[in-house]
């Protein structure tokens, strides 16, 4: 489960500081649906100075983020997940209000979503 999170962390972070055609990733971006650039925004949210692990936190030296800092992302990862038609029982059905599997399950959506949105504009051109 902590492999998959961080994989998913990464490829998040990864999507949204890279990009190979500033063409392209700006019409990724304005395809995105308000609910995936407040998920966007929430993952960028944990660079800021009030949000970076703090010593204790880092003195712990696991992979997983703490409670503090993922609790910085469910609102953002519920807004998504929902946005999908899932309605809120059936996500606390299947995640049972972990947090980790919210975040991961928002995840997911995020990437179909956003591979969803390349495969469109690849077949536009």
């Amino acid at each position: 489960m902590k492999k998959l999170f961080l994989s998913a962390v990464l490829a998040i972070l990864t999507l949204g500081s890279c990009s190979n055609e500033s063409a392209a990733a700006s019409t990724v971006e304005s395809m995105k649906t308000s609910q995936m650039e407040n998920f966007d925004k929430a993952f960028k949210s944990l660079g800021d100075p009030q949000n970076r692990p703090t010593e204790e936190e880092r003195k712990r030296n696991t992979s997983e983020l703490s409670d503090r800092r993922k609790a910085l992302l469910v609102p953002a990862s519920k807004e998504l997940i929902l946005s999908t038609g899932i309605t809120e029982a059936e996500l606390t059905r299947k995640t049972g209000g972990d947090m980790s599997q919210i975040i991961v399950w928002a995840t997911q959506i995020y990437m179909q979503k956003s591979n969803e949105i390349r495969k469109n504009i690849k077949s536009d051109k």
